[in-house]
């Protein structure tokens, strides 16, 4: 093991940064990315993963759960499986063990005209006091029914509990803004709703239900807090990083690094600032991952500019995020590749059903017979 410098190997996470062919011709247009395009030109394909519609898990979750062994044995790279609460319980300070653990958030559900809609939780705009205002009346209802609650991250809560057994839930990401019912809580091997699950949703939703802090809330113009969403449950496995370092707002990103023992910190805003992102996560660490050919692993980035506008269908948001990722990324990369102060650069770029990865040496850049385009990229 070596000690920790800035690495020459830089791996971009970019969830929902692939539009899907229907929306394609809406969310590229009129944009520039001359950058972008001559990455892609000359990279090597490494994977694409098409996945499916009705997945409750999203391909950026698969993927770093795949890349740090947290799937269990025997899971394929499509495999609809993202057990990261564990993860995410130790990003937020608390210490997973051996329990099952169930990431539970406070959401709002939307009645439409016959069906219930969820919406993204990051629009709520929930304070911390808020949410633990709200927490304070929930736990109590929650550890009457015998279920272990830790809430390190008041608007992120983990439930521990026999009765939920295989439970599976979606992503509040692969849920918001559709019909929730294909998307709630079932049992993984049988399909059927888990009453345990049903009954503590039931009784936070009678607490909640004109609570001074909803109240507020609609007086503000805000959407009430009125229920509460299940995901991500799973087991924490022992896990090994193939990033030397990892910088990402992700919780569950961050708990695999911790879990993995390599440097984690939040993501920088550029390239230009990377070097000093690098330097800032690795203080404390001894020493980082390498690859078995000796050389330092590389560095994980994810950005996540994109889920928002894409959740929402804001085009023209989503297409201010991408001009923003030319300038402050893909540019100056692809410099850095062509000067060869940046040895090799992956990109895994993510839709919500499938994702595809992409690697670039500076010996690619001078494969100019390669003429990949960023529309063969896109997923159906």
């Amino acid at each position: 093991m070596r000690s920790i410098m800035p690495a020459d190997r830089l791996h971009l996470l970019l969830p929902f940064a692939l539009p899907a062919a229907a929306d394609a011709s809406t969310a590229l247009y009129d944009i520039h990315s001359p950058a972008l395009d001559k990455l892609i030109a000359r990279a090597t394909l490494i994977e694409r993963v098409a996945g499916e519609d009705f997945q409750r898990t999203l391909p950026h979750e698969r993927w770093v759960a795949r890349q740090f062994g947290a799937l269990p044995d025997g899971a394929s790279a499509a495999a609809d499986e993202a057990p990261l609460a564990p993860y995410m319980l130790r990003a937020d300070g608390g210490e997973p063990g051996d329990a099952t653990w169930a990431c539970v958030q406070p959401v709002h559900v939307r009645i439409a005209h016959d069906h219930l809609v969820l919406i993204d939780p990051a629009s709520l705009e929930l304070s911390d006091a808020d949410a633990s205002a709200l927490l304070a009346v929930a736990r109590p209802l929650i550890e009457e029914l015998g279920v272990r609650i830790e809430a390190p991250q008041p608007s992120r809560w983990y439930l521990s509990s026999d009765g939920f057994g295989t439970l599976a839930g979606a992503s509040p990401l692969r849920a918001s803004g559709r019909n929730i019912e294909i998307w709630l809580p079932h049992e993984a091997h049988s399909g059927e709703r888990s009453r345990a699950w049903m009954k503590l949703q039931n009784e936070v939703q009678m607490a909640w239900f004109e609570h001074p802090v909803n109240e507020a809330r609609e007086a503000r113009g805000l959407p009430a807090v009125n229920s509460i969403w299940f995901h991500a449950q799973g087991v924490a496995r022992p896990v090994r990083s193939p990033f030397g370092m990892v910088l990402s707002d992700a919780a569950a990103t961050r708990g695999l690094a911790l879990s993995a023992g390599v440097p984690a910190g939040a993501p920088p805003a550029s390239f230009g600032a990377l070097a000093a992102a690098q330097r800032g996560a690795a203080a404390g660490h001894a020493s980082a991952a390498a690859t078995p050919g000796g050389q330092p692993a590389a560095t994980l980035v994810e950005l996540d500019p994109f889920s928002a506008p894409y959740i929402e269908q804001d085009w023209a948001r989503w297409n201010d995020a991408f001009a923003a990722l030319q300038t402050d990324w893909f540019e100056p990369a692809l410099a850095a590749l062509q000067a060869g102060e940046l040895a090799e650069l992956g990109l895994t770029l993510c839709g919500d059903t499938g994702s595809v990865t992409l690697n670039i040496t500076r010996g690619d850049l001078r494969k100019f017979w390669r003429r990949r385009v960023l529309a063969s990229l896109f997923i159906e």
